[in-house]
């Protein structure tokens, strides 16, 4: 039996970004499963309507918060990674922050009027507090990333979450509704920043104009690409509002919460590795710059293509048996979401990689055509197809997107996909496919425990084939496996 300081000491001797993706990973992987479960109890619970409210209230928190921060957290997180005064930088992004959230929180009271749904739902005073809130949670959180932490940084995030999730179940199960939502979505921002603190080593101190002038320089470009991905994010939910309903917007988030278990790969590994590109690229260092693309291109390839293969085979039953009837009608638009998240891999970290090399102009050049597509297609789009029509226009904008991104970072690094990697893959899942539709068409899927015996033998089916088509995939995860003094199996 291993103990946790044995296991901490061998996760700890793996090459930090591996070791940091896998903590990133692992604690994903937790709540993607915590996060999945605690909707469906909201699904059955409160129905598509008041969950489509709560998510309206998420979006507003996105694409306002993305003012408050001005695009300084990640100007921050850039200054303080290169290891530069970074006591300064810190100490002039929280002053710059703590003065955007204020000036917008009192336009938001002067404004409120005009904030009918907010107002309808009872979430627009949870909407300030949250805004509060994020003073303390972004300002830790850009420290901590900065100073490369990513592994205390996932954790705590973790925390977060499960705290928030934690307390809207309870909240929900007290009948509070959408207050309890949104009021456990605060509280988890509080709990998670509180408990990253201890861990926070940087110290407020005098900082001078040459510090906001260098904050400044980089965080321009970088919050307009941040606000047109939060438009990307979130111009859908607020147009679905607007032409259709709260419940519309439920079905449709929920459906995307679902088909986003295929992107969380690219989440945890794009994490890990922004402080190190922005370092390497400091340095000149485009070879290890060139080689990390590729490989995440690889990893996240291994979870989203099978991911897409699954969801075609059992989306409308699992979207039946996971949360209601009222959903499974979003079987199609599942779909579209799924083929998203292949190209999504690279947007993200093209998005990324261009920030961290210290290129938000050309990021933000790149997101603004997308986002101006993604408005104009889902105002044609939606008062006709509904959200079906929203989907779609996402998928043409991140397609379109990926086009423009590829071209760009061509001409900073070579780029380059492991095209044999990715047909193991492709393989491995025609193989898991073929179970699958065989299993469909013999056993009925006519309950939730029938389903979800070919979820889990079709991962199996899946897993041990890819390992063995692909030794450059089964080398890596068996050499990190044996640094951490785990357990092998002989016969893969």
């Amino acid at each position: 039996m291993i103990n946790l300081n044995t296991l901490f000491l061998r996760i700890m001797s793996i090459n930090p970004v591996q070791r940091q993706s896998i903590i990133s990973l692992f604690w994903k992987i937790a709540f993607t499963a915590i996060g999945f479960v605690s909707t469906m109890y909201f699904a059955h619970t409160v129905g598509a309507g008041i969950l489509g409210a709560y998510f309206l209230f998420t979006a507003y928190y996105g694409i306002i918060g993305i003012v408050t921060d001005g695009g300084f957290g990640g100007a921050a997180t850039k200054r303080i990674s290169e290891g530069e005064e970074p006591d300064a930088f810190f100490s002039a992004f929280f002053v710059l922050r703590s003065l955007l959230v204020t000036f917008v929180i009192v336009a938001l009271i002067m404004l409120r009027e005009y904030f009918v749904d907010l107002n309808t739902s009872g979430t627009f005073v949870w909407l300030l507090l949250a805004l509060i809130a994020s003073i303390l949670h972004r300002s830790v959180a850009s420290g901590v990333v900065g100073c490369g932490k990513m592994g205390i940084h996932t954790t705590c995030e973790f925390i977060n979450n499960l705290s928030r999730v934690i307390i809207q179940i309870i909240a929900v199960f007290l009948g509070f509704g959408v207050a309890g939502l949104a009021g456990g979505f605060v509280a988890g921002m509080l709990i998670g920043a509180l408990l990253e603190l201890r861990f926070f080593d940087l110290h407020f101190m005098r900082f001078g104009i040459r510090h906001i002038k260098s904050l400044l320089s980089f965080s321009f470009w970088l919050f307009l690409t941040n606000s047109g991905m939060m438009v990307f994010s979130y111009a859908d939910t607020i147009i679905i509002g607007y032409y259709l309903n709260n419940t519309e917007i439920g079905v449709y988030r929920v459906i995307l919460q679902f088909a986003a278990i295929g992107a969380f790969t690219t989440s945890a590994i794009r994490g890990s590795l922004w402080p190190k590109v922005s370092r390497w690229s400091k340095v000149g260092d485009f070879g290890l710059i060139e080689t990390s693309f590729s490989k995440a291109l690889t990893y996240s390839f291994l979870l989203a293509v099978p991911t897409l293969a699954g969801g075609v085979l059992l989306g409308d039953r699992l979207l039946y048996y996971f949360y209601g009837s009222e959903f499974e009608r979003g079987y199609t638009i599942l779909i579209i979401f799924l083929i998203l998240q292949l190209v999504n891999v690279f947007n993200s970290y093209s998005t990324m990689y261009l920030n961290a090399l210290d290129r938000a102009k050309d990021s933000f050049k790149v997101t603004a055509i997308g986002v101006t597509a993604n408005i104009a297609l889902n105002l044609l789009l939606i008062p006709i197809l509904g959200i079906k029509g929203a989907a779609i226009a996402t998928l043409l904008t991140m397609t379109l997107n990926a086009i423009i991104f590829w071209r760009v970072l061509s001409k900073k690094f070579t780029l380059q996909i492991e095209l044999n990697s990715f047909f193991n893959i492709v393989k491995a899942s025609l193989i898991m496919s073929i179970f699958i539709f065989s299993y469909r068409l013999i056993v009925p899927l006519s309950n939730v425990w029938l389903t979800l015996i070919p979820v889990i033998l079709g991962g199996i089916m899946y897993g041990i084939p890819v390992l063995k088509l692909d030794l450059t995939i089964h080398d890596e995860l068996k050499k990190i496996t044996l640094q951490m003094n785990l357990p092998w199996p002989n016969w893969l």
